[in-house]
């Protein structure tokens, strides 16, 4: 890969990188998994060359839309726990108070 190709992918990257976090702050972790494969392999192919400082900063802002895909996964990994602990709650209390036998 040449420096015009390999800047070429990183600019890919970049705009993978936004579909990723756009696709996991809907909450579409299929999508966000299928793109980051997308760009892992871009990103591969543009390590062969070294690095500019320009190549540094797309990659600077490629981490840090990284971290903000994450932090919206496990956002709605720890609400989704969450609803479901909830209804684990709610069925124990159901039990308990049916088991009484009190009527109305």
């Amino acid at each position: 890969m040449n420096r015009p190709e390999a800047r070429s992918a990183l600019r890919r990257a970049l705009e993978i990188s936004r579909e990723l976090a756009a696709a996991a702050a809907l909450g579409d972790a299929v999508l966000a998994k299928r793109l980051d494969a997308d760009r892992l392999q871009l990103l591969k192919a543009a390590r062969a060359l070294p690095q500019t400082d320009g190549d540094l900063a797309v990659l600077g802002e490629i981490g840090a839309l990284n971290a903000q895909a994450i932090g919206s996964l496990q956002h709605g990994l720890r609400a989704a726990a969450r609803d479901l602990d909830m209804m684990s709650v709610g069925r124990r209390a159901m039990r308990a108070y049916s088991a009484t036998g009190l009527r109305r």
